[in-house]
């Protein structure tokens, strides 16, 4: 009662500034996702949120802190998934990416600087998540995704996000999750031109995208990526990570949407046997 009484005390009207809320957690002993979650519970809103709250409510906001997401790969599309789940509110985000910083990686990847170069990717996303909402839990794991580390890698998981560079490796983790009955986010890049889909378990949509798939990475071993490709296809799969959670809008099940920021076209389809591979 005491800690509530505070919040409340605290708060302008529903929203209680960070400063707040970080005092909070140094009074009572409490680490700041346990603070954020009361709060949340209790029908105030971190301010942090404020530009949220006319788009989602804050039971809403609650749903979203509950949930736990896995990003597989932290580069060019990653990073940008999991900054925005963080801003977004998500309380916990499993990085998951094998790799270090490269220079190459600093004309598009969100979470590469010069100060960084040779520094693990996933351990670039948890200092900044923690810079911008410490009440986010992001666990960094250094290590390649792959069938035999599924399980153990998406324990708990609500959402996965694809986030990966290789065919083969996002089929392996398309078959993952249809395995573990957990819905997948894909999104693929190379040059001007993206892809996204969302698979439940059992749809089997990026199976038939790349049914006619034989060895490589795609054409994104070949055309690179420039700074924006990866900042709007990796906002769109936060958004169907948003809907998925939230249980609104439409979700892009069965249809695939495809990006020529070239030509400015976007377009759907559902006859994936004639997509070129990203």
């Amino acid at each position: 009662m005491e800690l509530l009484s505070f919040l409340r005390e605290q708060a302008s009207g529903m929203l209680l500034p960070w400063q707040k809320q970080r005092s909070a957690a140094i009074r009572f002993g409490l680490t700041c996702p346990e603070i954020e979650k009361i709060v949340l519970e209790n029908g105030l809103l971190p301010a942090r949120y404020q530009r949220n709250m006319h788009t989602i409510s804050c039971e809403q906001q609650l749903r979203i802190f509950c949930s736990k997401v896995a990003v597989v790969g932290c580069g060019g599309l990653g990073g940008y998934v999991v900054e925005e789940l963080a801003r977004l509110g998500f309380g916990t985000i499993v990085a998951i990416d094998p790799d270090v910083f490269v220079e190459h990686n600093l004309n598009r990847q969100l979470l590469s600087t010069l100060h960084n170069i040779g520094m693990p990717k996933v351990e670039a996303a948890a200092e900044r998540i923690d810079a911008i909402n410490p009440a986010v839990v992001v666990i960094p794991v250094q290590l390649a995704f792959s069938l035999n580390n599924a399980s153990d890698l998406f324990q708990g998981v609500d959402v996965v996000v694809d986030a990966l560079d290789s065919v083969a490796a996002r089929l392996q983790l398309a078959e993952a999750c249809t395995e573990l009955k957990i819905p997948l986010v894909y999104g693929s890049i190379g040059g001007f031109y993206g892809q996204v889909v969302t698979q439940f378990p059992g749809d089997g949509t990026i199976q038939r995208m790349y049914a006619n798939w034989k060895e490589g990475k795609g054409i994104e071993e070949h055309l690179g990526n420039p700074a924006f490709t990866p900042a709007l296809v990796a906002s769109l799969e936060v958004a169907e990570v948003c809907k998925i959670v939230l249980g609104q809008g439409n979700l892009l099940r069965r249809r695939a949407l495809f990006i020529d920021l070239l030509n400015m076209e976007f377009c759907e389809t559902s006859n994936f046997y004639q997509v070129e591979n990203l």
